[in-house]
């Protein structure tokens, strides 16, 4: 399947000087997508066969790139999860959204889960991939084979070669197929201009025991065969949400949205139409 061509970007300045690289589609509710941590990663290429989908059923899909992912800046700094959450918060402030539906995978969907509990009175929806923020930080370090290997090599290393990325990224996925040359080469390309310090600064508590508060419906997503956040996390959202259902996928990775575009793009529609 050849990729979606990435539409013009925006970007928008926070109060921190941080400038958000930002694409957006269509018009209408606005839903807005947050991508996961890792080296090179970016909103666009999480979610670039998933966009089109949402704006042709009549939402405003709105995709930014994290502080120190993508193309938004990547200041030296800690990257807590409340940085993370009011940065966005912010720039939804910025764009005059006072509603929205969040989308995450893997760190976005702890940031999306921050942010409802936050400010539940504007997080219409939640769907959530991967999720992390469901373990202490430990956890995933210590048990998750993927996790393991993004942080075995030092960021800017000359052993963090094109080849060593494409590694990491195949354990993202059950199907490899999905870690295309192009994509390798666009991560690299952004993973040029990465600041360690989102990764040896990142802290992301887990928010496992306040999934209780969370006040909207949440969708979730998970692979069988994730090896970055542990499949466990679907029970702990199916127990521990009020208004949550949960779909878990076999043969499939930390990648739902790009391993099952359809089934996922469908499902979450369906989600957002309904709930």
């Amino acid at each position: 399947m050849n990729p979606p061509k990435k539409p013009e970007a925006n970007s928008i300045s926070l109060s921190s000087g941080i400038d958000i690289h930002y694409t957006e589609l269509g018009e209408g509710a606005p839903v807005i997508f947050l991508q996961g941590s890792g080296p090179g990663a970016s909103g666009w290429l999480n979610f670039r066969y998933n966009a089109q989908y949402f704006s042709d059923a009549g939402f405003r899909a709105i995709i930014p790139d994290l502080p120190g992912f993508g193309d938004s800046d990547k200041p030296e700094r800690d990257y807590s999860l409340e940085f993370f959450a009011e940065s966005v918060l912010e720039f939804a402030d910025r764009l005059d959204l006072e509603n929205f539906a969040l989308v995450g995978n893997s760190l976005g969907g702890a940031v999306a889960m921050q942010m409802a509990l936050a400010q539940p009175q504007r997080v219409s929806q939640l769907i959530l991939m991967g999720c992390g923020g469901l373990e202490d930080q430990g956890y995933y370090f210590q048990h998750m084979q993927g996790i393991q290997a993004m942080t075995k090599v030092p960021l800017g290393s000359p052993e963090f070669t094109p080849a060593y990325l494409k590694e990491v990224l195949q354990l993202i996925v059950f199907d490899p197929r999905h870690i295309t040359d192009e994509l390798v080469e666009e991560r690299f390309r952004i993973l040029a201009s990465q600041n360690p310090s989102v990764f040896t600064r990142m802290s992301v508590p887990n928010l496992s025991e306040r999934l209780k508060e969370i006040q909207c419906p949440v969708l979730a997503f998970w692979g069988a065969n994730d090896r970055f956040c542990p499949v466990s996390g679907a029970q702990k959202i199916a127990e521990g949400c009020e208004r949550a259902q949960v779909i878990t996928l076999s043969q499939c990775g930390h990648w739902v949205m790009i391993e099952h575009p359809e089934l996922f793009n469908r499902r979450s529609v369906e989600f957002l139409q309904n709930a």
